[in-house]
Formats: C-alpha cells, sequence, structure tokens
C-alpha cells in the first residue's frame, strides 16, 4: 500500500475515535481522499478510453483482475449508496441526476456481480466523460455528508427500516457475489463505513487501478 495514503488513513482513524480529535479526523479524512481524487483524475489525462476498459490480469485473484473503468464505477457506486441511502437516507447521485442513461450503464447495481469478460464487456458500454462527471459529483456529495456528522453521529447503527429500503432500491445484485453488501454495510456504524467504503476501498481499488496502468501503460 501506498506509504503516504496508509499513513494518513491510519491518523484519520485514530482521530475519528476521540470526541476531542473527531473534527481533525474529518480534516483528514478529506486530505486523504482529495489525495487519491488527485490521482483518480491522473488516469483520465493519462489513458486512452481502450486502456480504461483494459483487463490485462483477467484470471488473477484480487482487485486489479478488473479494469479501470469498472473499478470507478464500482467505487464510486458503492459510495453513493451507502452515503446516501445508508448515511443521509436521501436520493442517491445516480438517481437524482439521471446516471444510467447518462452514462449508458446497463446495470444499477454495484458490479459486484460481473465476473471476467463481463467486467470487460460491461466497461466498454461506458460513457467514459459522463461516468467522470457521476463520480465527481458523488465525491462532493459524500463530502457534505460527512462534514455534517458530529462525533455521536458516527456511533449510530443502520436501523432495520433504512436497509430494507435499500433492498428495495435493488442496487445490491441477490447474486451471491453481491448480496452479502447489504449484511455487510448494515452490520457497521457509521464509524465503519467511513473506514470502509469512504477511504480504505478507495485506496484498495486504487492501487489496483495503478497496477493495471502499469501493466497497459508502461
Amino acid at each position: 500500500m501506498n506509504k503516504e495514503w496508509s499513513e494518513l488513513n491510519k491518523t484519520m482513524q485514530t482521530e475519528l475515535k476521540k470526541r476531542g480529535t473527531f473534527n481533525q479526523g474529518i480534516f483528514s479524512l478529506m486530505k486523504l481522499r482529495d489525495e487519491l481524487w488527485n490521482t483518480i483524475l491522473s488516469l483520465k489525462n493519462e489513458l486512452s478510453s481502450d486502456e480504461f476498459n483494459a483487463i490485462p490480469f483477467i484470471n488473477a485473484e484480487g482487485y486489479h483482475s478488473k479494469t479501470i473503468a469498472y473499478s470507478l464505477w464500482h467505487v464510486f457506486r458503492i459510495e453513493d449508496i451507502v452515503a446516501h441511502t445508508l448515511v443521509a437516507e436521501d436520493q442517491q447521485v445516480f438517481f437524482k441526476g439521471n446516471y444510467q442513461k447518462r452514462i449508458n450503464a446497463p446495470i444499477i447495481t454495484t458490479g459486484n456481480e460481473l465476473v471476467k469478460q463481463e467486467i470487460a464487456d460491461f466497461s466498454k458500454e461506458l460513457n467514459l466523460d459522463e461516468l467522470y462527471h457521476y463520480i465527481g459529483e458523488v465525491k462532493d456529495s459524500t463530502e457534505v455528508v460527512l462534514e455534517s456528522l458530529s462525533f455521536d453521529d458516527i456511533k449510530k447503527k443502520i436501523s432495520d427500516e433504512t436497509k430494507e429500503n435499500l433492498r428495495s432500491l435493488h442496487v445490491v445484485s441477490e447474486d451471491e457475489n453481491a448480496v452479502w453488501l447489504i449484511d455487510y454495510w448494515c452490520n457497521k456504524d457509521i464509524r465503519g463505513l467511513i473506514q470502509m467504503p469512504f477511504s480504505r476501498h478507495w485506496i484498495m481499488h486504487l492501487e489496483a487501478c495503478l497496477r493495471i496502468k502499469n501493466k497497459i501503460h508502461p
């Protein structure tokens, strides 16, 4: 793991645990996300559409077995779902902005159910410019939600009603590779969700994206 990202992530997690350092923890989280975001933007400037859709490690185990386009979709669909449906309990950016049509996406889910060639085929369908509009809007809207949280808020658990609302939206596939996400998220408190998916999830997938980039774009 990138040492700077890892250290900032550890610092943020420690700061969020105490009331006296909570606000600094949110600041550290924003700093980490901004650094990761700059790397995400650099991919757009450096790679072609074909490179975003390339899947050089198709038979590997791990996050690098995807495409970069898929990885961005996956990270930010999850963030949108968790930030808005589970934490803020409002409408997802995806639906509010009519992004399924704009991105030309054949699914509304996180994409966990897709494997190997399905991931490559899915990636080729996406409008990359609109995908970047979407992920930017998700990032900004999530940070509004995060900055509104208090120390007491982050101890809250997801209610059964909110969990059922999530199920009703069908944004998580019922495939065995995806459906576990609902219990995974809803068994965490808000602080747990800040750690995953709002920070560590970005790092894991972005490092995989850089591994893909270094393979196809030396």
